[in-house]
């Protein structure tokens, strides 16, 4: 596969390089001008053009022109759309690298760091115009991570005057889509107006037993009061429930023979319903003040506020003792049917019940789902009486008790946001750029229960607990309010907030000289995070109640780099970047949702990143080639799962994890002749983890540490879960009628499992030798095999008189069907030393044959 993608690199190489001589393009400088942001033949990838005022402004200016960062990048656009289906990553950096604005407004989810899309999906008209900075290059709106920095723009006067209506049918999440987009541009009256709205829905999706049904909606609004100060304000939301698919191991795939087989759904008098849904609704408002003091200085100042909720349904059991005496066994204890008891695999010493069950697998479609007519006929026998119910003593309530129940893990945010941003050029050759960003926000995280199935009540108290310890008392999940008795729509479980305030500032200074650029930037911030609990957990009554310990960190990052212009065409580039992060907050405790203990030696990640770049832009070839290199050091990572050796529920605790990333970037777009455009993409990448990290296991339901200072014998091992190496190479005809298609084939490698970390230690194989075949079980890292896939595209556009427009756009993707292209899994965190494949790999597999139709109405 490296063979192979090193051709493609050569080969692309050798075409993209023009002859030297050619003239220089002008370059696009001045803060007064504007940028055109118009749309490609994918209505979802943004081109950003030069005005021709901004070309004769700045022509007679500069000898060569400086590189243009947010013009448009081959490369990125196909890594996002093309390979990101086959869970492609640029650099292999995970979402937190990448920073997302909406009006300069940073929208990552302070606890995690990511920027979650579905928060604005659906409103592709109104979220067109982006000013995109790829790396670790100049961004003038903030001081971006390694990933580099999307802005969305939505200010209200930089749309077109247009109407835009559009339906679109698809069979992948969902089936049918229709968007409303109104845009008044700058009106004479001093007002602009923009409104945007959709709708998207699935019956079921490409998956058996998903679902889809979303809206969305957008406004955006500006008043401009003089030609130097404008109001503006947006609001945006994007209300979706949707059922999740599952992902199951090889033996279950192939035993239904299907592997998009999802196992969170069954029947329930004769409908198809889905365990695990999605519901999601987060709210923006955004207020903005633009100001031009001049003609060389530019002002923007927002305040957002978010706010909404986010939940996700699972089932829960109050376990009893499976009966293997009855054939539906699995229906009186966990209720999964992948749960690796219900298995064949797990009885090799049992030819008949494997037998049986191999037959019920392959024959029996209500026996591989969930059977949730057995769940609410299991509720309604269990007549239980609960003594002292709801704290009251003598108070006995006898009642039909749910062993099964439907729950919504709720993560409910609200967040209050200011920002401003300065961009002052004070002479033609040099720009000032910096901004201030103060983030109060709050994640509010509890259960709450969503469907009792049929039973009167759930009694909140912690099975594990009641099992593991003699006191009775110790099963309570709030001692304010023992023995509990839930109702549909309570809260149960857990219950806390988490606070996290951010403040932050960052400068930048670049410089354009004749055959030189420069930039130098630097930020400063200080983060501050602390739980609140609103339930007194009966295992940890002194630390789960009320306000925790505040905890602070300060961190810094300074970046800078070069453009070296060889010729007005060719160019060459370097880039370097230190900084340090503050741990997020959702990995900051050992067990967040029920305590406030951290982990011990918390401290922030370092990042160290590097790039080179060779670039050529021609009127034929627009081409780049990287070598990039980035260590993340000192990272923490924290799991919860059970654990065979120890009996329990644990929480997995690693402390100075180190990754590596390096590799090589391509991307060549060819004018072949002016109807015919090629394009050549490869990327490859080596991404490891490079430190032997030591880990502290500690159980859930206590504060006993069963293990500290374990080694994990990590180092070398592949970041799994990711595709590595992925290349692309596509034909378009663009004919002069207003038609055009294509073709693009793709090719995708060096796909590794995620691993479980505590299997490459030494406790791990204790009791093994280096003969053993559990031994390479144990320790090696499964490769998937490598893939190709073909897309086809085809559009045309109609003007009807002057001002009346229909575009049509098709796209099909895996044109070949292959559904045997596996794209990622993990080995599960829960294992068996002595039977490694007890616990099977989970793993993703490519989508076969998928289509996507949109027609549009514009005037």
């Amino acid at each position: 596969m490296q063979k192979t993608i090193i051709l493609i690199l050569f080969v692309g190489w050798a075409l993209g390089i023009p002859a030297h001589g050619q003239s220089s393009e002008p370059r696009q400088e001045a803060l007064s001008d504007t940028l055109a942001i118009e749309t490609s033949a994918d209505p979802d990838i943004p081109v950003i053009l030069l005005s021709s005022e901004e070309i004769e402004g700045d022509a007679d200016a500069y000898d060569i022109s400086s590189l243009l960062q947010g013009s448009r990048d081959i490369y990125v656009s196909t890594a996002g759309f093309t390979f990101g289906s086959a869970r492609y990553r640029i650099r292999g950096y995970d979402a937190e690298n990448t920073l997302v604005m909406i009006n300069g407004l940073p929208v990552n989810d302070p606890e995690t760091g990511r920027a979650f899309y579905s928060t604005w999906g659906g409103l592709n008209d109104a979220t067109r115009m982006t000013v995109g900075h790829s790396g670790i290059g100049v961004a003038r709106e903030s001081f971006a991570p390694v990933g580099g920095a999307t802005n969305i723009v939505t200010r209200a006067s930089e749309y077109s005057p247009t109407t835009r209506i559009t339906y679109s049918n698809a069979n992948r999440s969902y089936v049918h889509r229709a968007m409303f987009t109104h845009a008044t541009g700058m009106q004479d009256n001093g007002w602009a107006l923009t409104l945007s709205g959709s709708r998207r829905s699935a019956g079921e999706g490409y998956v058996k037993g998903t679902f889809y049904d979303a809206w969305a909606y957008f406004l955006s609004a500006e008043r401009r009061l003089s030609d130097r100060h404008s109001l503006g304000f947006t609001a945006f939301g994007a209300p979706s429930r949707t059922g999740r698919p599952g992902v199951a191991t090889q033996e279950v795939y192939d035993l239904v023979g299907d592997n998009f087989y999802n196992p969170n759904w069954g029947y329930q008098n004769g409908e198809v319903r889905n365990s695990r849904v999605n519901h999601y609704h987060t709210p923006h408002l955004i207020f903005s003040h633009y100001w031009d003091p001049s003609v060389d200085t530019r002002l923007t100042s927002s305040l957002s506020y978010a706010f909404g909720r986010g939940g996700s349904t699972a089932l829960n059991w109050y376990d009893s003792h499976a009966s293997y005496d009855d054939w539906d066994f699995h229906l009186a204890g966990d209720p999964r049917p992948d749960y690796y008891r219900w298995l064949p695999s797990f009885h090799t010493n049992d030819p008949s019940m494997q037998a049986h069950l191999t037959g019920l697998w392959q024959n029996d479609e209500q026996f591989r789902q969930i059977n949730w007519d057995w769940l609410f006929n299991a509720n309604r026998k269990n007549l239980h009486a609960v003594h002292n119910a709801n704290g009251s003593p003598g108070n006995t309530v006898t009642g039909y008790r749910s062993k099964y129940i439907v729950e919504e893990r709720r993560n409910d945010r609200n967040q209050l946001q200011f920002n401003t941003n300065l961009v002052h050029a004070p002479d033609p050759t040099h720009t000032l750029s910096g901004g201030l960003n103060v983030s109060l926000a709050k994640t509010h995280q509890f259960k709450v229960l969503e469907d009792l199935l049929g039973g009167e009540w759930w009694l909140d108290i912690d099975q594990f607990a009641e099992r593991d310890f003699a006191d009775e008392d110790m099963a309570q999940n709030d001692l304010r309010n023992p023995n509990r008795l839930i109702g549909e729509g309570d809260r149960f479980g857990y219950d806390f907030t988490g606070h996290i305030n951010q403040y932050s500032l960052f400068v930048q200074s670049e410089w354009i000289l004749p055959r030189w650029d420069f930039f130098v930037a630097g930020t400063l911030s200080q983060t501050t995070f602390w739980r609140t609990g609103h339930m007194q957990n009966a295992r940890f009554p002194d630390n789960s109640f009320g306000d925790s310990e505040k905890q602070h960190f300060t961190n810094f990052g300074l970046k800078g780099g070069t453009t070296y212009k060889l010729t007005g065409r060719h160019y060459f580039t370097a880039n370097a970047a230190y900084m340090t992060r503050a741990p997020f907050f959702r990995s900051a405790y050992v067990s967040s949702r029920v305590r406030d203990h951290l982990i011990d030696n918390l401290q922030s990640e370092t990042i160290l990143s590097a790039d080179i770049s060779y670039f050529i832009r021609s009127p034929r070839v627009k081409s780049r080639l990287t070598l990039f290199y980035t260590d993340f050091l000192d990272q923490t990572w924290s799991r919860s799962f059970y654990h065979d050796e120890f009996r329990t529920f644990v929480n997995y605790i690693m402390t100075g994890v180190d990754t590596r990333h390096m590799g090589v970037e391509l991307g060549i777009d060819f004018q072949v002749s002016p109807s015919i455009s090629s394009y050549l993409v490869a990327g490859t990448g080596d991404y490891f983890y490079n430190s032997r990290p030591t880990v502290t296991i500690a159980r859930d339901n206590d504060f006993q540490v069963v293990s500290e200072q374990r080694t994990v014998y990590l180092q070398n091992y592949k970041l799994g879960g990711l595709t590595h190496s992925a290349a692309s190479a596509g034909l378009r005809y663009d004919s002069p009628q207003y038609w055009f298609a294509g073709i693009n084939g793709n090719i995708f490698g060096d796909i590794y499992i995620d691993i479980n970390p505590d299997r490459r230690t030494a406790e791990a194989v204790q009791h093994l030798v280096t003969t053993d075949p559990q031994w390479e079980q144990m320790l090696l890292q499964e490769k998937l095999g490598h893939g190709i896939t073909f897309d086809l595209f085809a559009g045309k556009s109609w003007r009807i008189r002057y001002d009346y427009f229909i575009n049509i756009n098709i796209s099909v993707s895996n044109l070949l069907d292959a559904r045997n292209l596996g794209i990622g899994g993990f080995e599960q965190l829960r294992y068996d030393a002595h039977e490694p494949e007890k616990f099977g790999s989970r793993y993703f597999y490519l989508y076969g044959r998928t289509f996507f139709a949109n027609l549009a109405f514009r005037f």
